[in-house]
Formats: C-alpha cells, sequence, structure tokens
C-alpha cells in the first residue's frame, strides 16, 4: 500500500466530516456513472484483504473454477497493482481503486469480498448480489463500536458470513446489519484447516525448507494503529531474540508473521531461529504447521483453535491497547488463561507446557466462538448464485 493510500486511508478513519464529504461525493458519481452500465448476470468481482489474491475470496474463486457449472462465467479479480502472478483460471485481473475497477464493480451481477468492494462508498444495484465472508472473528472493537465511527451500515449487503453466535448481536451493532443477512456457514478460508493431515504438514515444511527435527511456533500479532497521522504502522515487539534462541532453540524455530497493515517491524533481526514469513501469501500453510501460536489481540487465534493446538496470547501493551482500541469482548475473562505479559511468561507458558490442559483451553474457546465450519465454501456459492431463485 503506497504511503498517501495509507494516509488517505488514516484520514477517512480519523476525520468524520472528510470521510462523509467524501462518501457522499464518490457514492454520486459512481451512482451516476452506473446508469449507463447494464449488468452482466454471468459475471463475477472477487476482492479480498489489502486487495491480494488471498483469504475467503479466493477460496470461492478457486472452487467455482472447478465445477463444469460456471465455465461460462467471466471472473474479475481486483488486485493492488492489477499483478495477476499465481491466480490460475480464465480470470480478468484490474487494477484495484481505478475507473476501470468501479466500471467492473458496476457491470458484475455478483460480488465476493472478505472487506468492502464498494471502498467505503454506496452505489451497489438492486439487481446485484453481494456476498461478504468478512475476514475474521472480531476482539478488537469494529464497525461503529470504534471510537468516533457512526457510519457504517451493510444494511444492503445480502449474506454476510458468521462462524458462530457471539457474532450475532456484535455486528447487528457494528454494522447495521440484521439476522436474515447472515449466513452461518464459517469462513471459506477455514475449510481446509479441519482435514489437515500429518503428511500435508510434512510436506509444507519440506517446501518450506524448516528443520524436521524441530517443532515450530508461528508468532502472528495484529497491528498497531499509526502514532504519526498514518505515514507509517509499525511494531516493536519487547522481544529479546537473543534470549527467546537461547531460551527455545534448541527445539523450536520461531516464523514471525507481521499483520498485512504493519508497513515497519522494529527490534527484529532474522536468522536461522527467526524467521520472515510476514509476505508468504496462504497463513493457512503456516497454521498447519505450527506446533504453538503466539499472538495477541488477532482473530488469527480462532482460526488457529480449529486445529485444537496451544495458544499464548503475548499481550504486554493490554492496557494500551485496551484505551487506544477497545475490545468487542471481555478479553481477560475469555482469553485470561493463554495470556502471558512478559517474555519470562511466554517462556515459562512453552518450557512447561501442559500438552492436555493446553489443548483443553484451545477447544474450549473453539466451541465457544466457532459453531460452523467444514463446508463454508459450499454453503457460500450455494447462497450466492441461488438467491431468490436466480442464477
Amino acid at each position: 500500500m503506497s504511503k498517501i493510500k495509507k494516509k488517505l486511508e488514516y484520514l477517512l478513519k480519523h476525520n468524520a466530516f472528510i470521510n462523509k464529504t467524501f462518501k457522499f461525493v464518490l457514492s454520486g458519481v459512481i451512482r451516476f456513472i452506473g446508469l449507463f452500465v447494464a449488468v452482466d448476470k454471468k459475471a463475477v468481482l472477487f476482492t479480498s484483504l489489502n486487495m491480494k489474491y488471498n483469504d475467503s475470496p479466493k477460496a470461492i474463486y478457486e472452487y467455482l473454477i472447478s465445477l463444469k457449472e460456471y465455465h461460462d462465467f467471466k471472473f474479475y479479480w481486483a488486485i493492488a497493482g492489477g499483478n495477476a502472478d499465481g491466480i490460475p483460471g480464465n480470470c480478468t485481473v484490474i487494477k484495484a481503486d481505478t475507473l476501470k475497477y468501479f466500471l467492473t464493480a458496476l457491470k458484475c451481477k455478483y460480488w465476493v469480498s472478505s472487506v468492502n468492494i464498494e471502498r467505503s462508498l454506496k452505489f451497489k444495484k438492486k439487481s446485484q448480489v453481494y456476498l461478504n465472508t468478512w475476514h475474521g472473528i472480531p476482539i478488537k472493537t469494529v464497525g461503529n463500536e470504534s471510537a468516533g465511527r457512526k457510519d457504517y451500515d451493510f444494511s444492503y449487503i445480502d449474506r454476510f458470513c458468521i462462524s458462530g453466535d457471539y457474532e450475532i448481536d456484535l455486528y447487528k451493532r457494528s454494522f447495521n446489519i440484521s439476522e436474515t443477512q447472515l449466513l452461518k456457514v464459517g469462513m471459506p478460508r477455514n475449510d481446509v484447516l479441519y482435514n489437515t493431515t500429518e503428511e500435508e504438514i510434512e510436506n509444507i515444511k519440506t517446501r518450506l525448507n524448516l528443520p524436521k527435527d524441530k517443532k515450530v511456533i508461528l508468532y502472528a500479532p495484529t497491528w498497531r494503529d499509526s502514532k504519526d497521522g498514518g505515514n507509517s504502522y509499525q511494531i516493536k515487539p519487547p522481544m529479546s531474540l537473543d534470549l527467546w534462541q537461547e531460551k527455545l532453540g534448541n527445539e523450536y524455530v520461531l516464523l514471525f508473521r507481521a499483520h498485512h497493515y504493519t508497513s515497519t517491524l522494529l527490534g527484529v533481526e532474522f536468522n536461522d531461529f527467526v524467521l520472515d514469513y510476514s509476505s508468504y501469501p496462504n497463513i493457512n500453510d503456516l497454521l498447519k504447521i505450527s506446533d504453538i501460536l503466539i499472538s495477541d489481540y488477532s482473530a488469527t487465534i480462532f482460526d488457529y483453535s480449529i486445529l485444537e493446538r496451544p495458544i499464548i496470547c503475548f499481550s504486554y501493551d493490554f492496557e494500551e491497547y485496551v484505551v487506544e482500541r477497545g475490545f468487542a469482548m471481555d478479553y481477560k475473562k475469555e482469553l485470561g488463561s493463554m495470556m502471558a505479559s512478559t517474555e519470562n511468561e511466554v517462556f515459562d507458558k512453552i518450557l512447561n507446557l501442559d500438552a492436555k490442559k493446553a489443548k483443553e483451553e484451545t477447544i474450549k474457546l473453539k466451541n465457544k466462538y466457532i459453531a460452523y465450519g467444514g463446508n463454508a465454501t459450499e454453503k457460500c456459492v450455494e447462497a450466492l448464485f441461488y438467491k431468490k431463485g436466480e442464477k
């Protein structure tokens, strides 16, 4: 993401007047253009996290291109920079946030996204069908419950995926969604986590050239908001990695995956113990091969719980984060047994791991927050193409 775009996103998020003016003017312009653009009943537009080829829309797209009944459909992917590398099948890649992007959105009968196809604007036609898979079970405040935000309105989205009943009231408040819009199927991106095999794990480790004689810790922290008006999004975990290697290096390797919003990683030097997987395209591969997940306030915690393995919440800045961002849940109540505030507490949890107890804690978390999942991709396709008997 360019610095200018990040700056604009920061202003739109933190300045209510600029946000409202921007949306009103641009939405009106695009709606007017839409009067002259016909809808193609066999065209589908996909967008996803950070405008890349990833997340649940990727799972849905790859399922669709495997089905003969959709071979005559036109598929479009909106990608930052317009780079089509790694996208299989016969699709047209367009550069995100361009005039061509908005014209394509106006043309496509079906929309599939894990973020926001309209880019916070409003121009969807009544004849268009919009499936939003979303991108994670919220731990942090989202939408209208975030500080200074009362402008979220997803009432026009046809289907919105959820993984459990916890999300129902939350999304009603945060996104102005009605319960009839909610699709209780889980997230398509997580389907593959339900059937992970030892052979698959070994194959991924081989492909990534990871040592077979060591266990894997995945550290995947969430992002921190900008401290400089949107010019950068930095993170500096309080980690003495020489000490981490001394304590854990004989038995583990540490995979570091920064959040896709993080622009600058401070205080981390990579070596044969600490490996950088921030740009690796498929986080599910990393989840599958990890024996322990260390995170903080990231929805990755819930995704990983499907695998029923130990989770550590390295919440070193908890009090500050409560004030600056806020939580959608009682974090200490729900995740307190997994919390570690310091490096030494993290070491203690790992070096004195009670595998049976840790698994029980993870299963308890999973059972509370993930009631649906495993075949979300197929159910999303059914909901998308058979709405009101249409196809």
